[in-house]
């Protein structure tokens, strides 16, 4: 028995909506970038996510015949840049570069934030892993993490420790410091990496949790000392200094690393992202651009975006659970 006239115009309608989808998925695909596209960083010029930033931007121009250019939108931990994108057109062209705090941690730190990463965002890739180290300035009397903790529980005032932002891992680790070894710091925090440094070789700071990109010339100049490497592993550029575990001090926080990563706002069309992914991938794919990345003291990654959302799903608990275990909270969005 043959359909109804009905029935086939249903099949008829649904097949040519599918056509139609699909060509709509090609065209989207081969179509974009057909303007520039905007990288926005959360931190100001110098840093390591700016600098990894422009990297990428680099090759991704060369790539897509398409200007790609970084925007520095500075402010609030990252919180002003991530709800810029989480609120910007879903379209391609407005990406956000983001270390894990404001897509993490900041879930459990602040009791209101504009935006939710688990619901406004959708990570492309992971870019690489930046390598940390606490360091002090020259004039701090001690060289590992035992001297540093007896310093700094008999210092006459309280010492500034400075980081990226509330729910950074310098400032995860400054909280932790204080509640777990009795230690007395002040958490003072920055736009950018440069500017803390800044402060940290001046003297205004004493310590401070950094990337090895900013510190290694200056503790090879010694005018900083490295004191403990995050991680599991020592840095390869730094093998002269230990990790906090080596130094008996194996405790989650001191251990923790996360990438740098790409995200768009979620509804940009899944085409797009995967384009967008792949592309990255074959940036970060090259020895040229990997050599780059490790000489600005990262570890390149470079991966799809399902195993990037998988990344950043699977890491997300241990985040909160340590962004609450700091015992900061803060109440309303900066």
């Amino acid at each position: 028995m043959s359909p109804g006239p009905s029935r086939r115009s249903a099949c008829t309608a649904l097949a040519g909506w599918l056509v139609a989808a699909a060509g709509s998925r090609v065209h989207a695909q081969s179509d974009w970038p057909r303007r520039p596209v905007h990288i926005v960083c959360q931190y100001a010029a110098g840093g390591v996510s700016d600098r990894l930033a422009r990297l990428v931007a680099q090759q991704l121009q060369a790539l897509w015949n398409q200007p790609v250019v970084v925007d520095n939108r500075t402010g609030a931990g990252g919180i002003i840049a991530t709800d810029f994108v989480a609120k910007s057109a879903a379209d391609g062209y407005t990406v956000l570069i983001t270390i894990p705090a404001p897509i993490t941690s900041y879930l459990a730190l602040y009791r209101r934030l504009p935006y939710d990463a688990r619901t406004d965002l959708r990570l492309v890739s992971d870019i690489a892993t930046p390598r940390t180290l606490l360091v002090t300035n020259a004039r701090v009397p001690a060289s590992s993490f035992a001297e540093l903790v007896a310093y700094l529980k008999k210092a006459p005032r309280p010492v500034g420790f400075g980081s990226w932002g509330a729910g950074t891992i310098g400032h995860q680790t400054q909280a932790y410091m204080d509640r777990a070894h009795g230690t007395r710091t002040v958490h003072v925090p920055y736009r950018g990496e440069s500017l803390m440094l800044t402060d940290l070789l001046a003297g205004t700071i004493e310590l401070a949790v950094a990337s090895q990109t900013s510190v290694q010339q200056h503790v090879a100049a010694g005018q900083l000392r490295a004191i403990a490497a995050n991680g599991t592993r020592r840095i390869a550029a730094l093998p002269n200094v230990p990790t906090f575990e080596e130094q008996g001090f194996g405790d989650a926080v001191y251990r923790l690393e996360g990438p740098i990563s790409l995200a768009v706002p979620v509804r940009t069309p899944i085409d797009i992202v995967e384009r967008m992914s792949r592309d990255v991938v074959g940036v970060l794919s090259t020895s040229a651009v990997r050599a780059q990345v490790v000489e600005l003291g990262a570890e390149p990654i470079g991966n799809s975006a399902a195993e990037a959302d998988a990344n950043w799903r699977r890491a997300l608990p241990l985040w909160i659970e340590l962004a609450q275990g700091t015992g900061v909270a803060l109440d309303a969005t900066p």
